[in-house]
């Protein structure tokens, strides 16, 4: 089991991020380079995933279409969320994302990704060898991602004005 942790300070009020950072649309923006989709096999294909709603991703990873639900497990609105992998290539995945106003008046935006390879012994390997810099650098790319959107005006394009 891998586990990897992100923070990232953002420069926007906690329930635009905590929104930004649930918004099939906006993590279709940060993985363009892998041609995701959120798919109509199970769940929703849009919007902002509530709880105990799946959203059925496919995506081209390491030359391979790969596809995977994720299901909202936990939610508490504005200040944390877990989406869990219910079907997918790998033994697990969950993915805890928290919300904290900071002092300096931004919002603190702190990922906590876990996921378990296929495969005990060759998984364990592919973790420690590939899937540990990949799985970090995609959740990286996703942060900024979000970072941009919330801080500019684009956020209006993938929200509602109230948020």
């Amino acid at each position: 089991m891998v586990t990897i942790e992100e923070t990232t300070l953002i420069q926007a009020p906690i329930e635009r991020c905590f929104d930004l950072a649930r918004s099939v649309e906006v993590h279709l923006v940060d993985n363009r380079h892998c041609g995701e989709m959120a798919m109509a096999t199970a769940g929703v294909t849009s919007g902002l995933p509530g709880m105990s709603e799946c959203v059925t991703w496919r995506a081209k990873h390491f030359g391979v279409w790969q596809q995977l639900i994720s299901k909202i497990t936990a939610m508490e609105s504005p200040g944390y969320f877990q989406d869990t992998m219910i079907q997918g290539v790998f033994r697990s995945m969950k993915h805890d994302h928290f919300f904290r106003l900071v002092p300096s008046g931004q919002t603190e935006m702190k990922d906590v990704f876990c996921f378990a390879a296929p495969l005990p012994i060759l998984g364990r390997l592919a973790e420690i060898v590939l899937l540990r810099r990949y799985m970090r650098g995609l959740l990286h790319e996703r942060n900024v991602v979000i970072k941009r959107i919330a801080e500019s005006a684009d956020w209006q394009r993938y929200l509602p004005p109230t948020s």
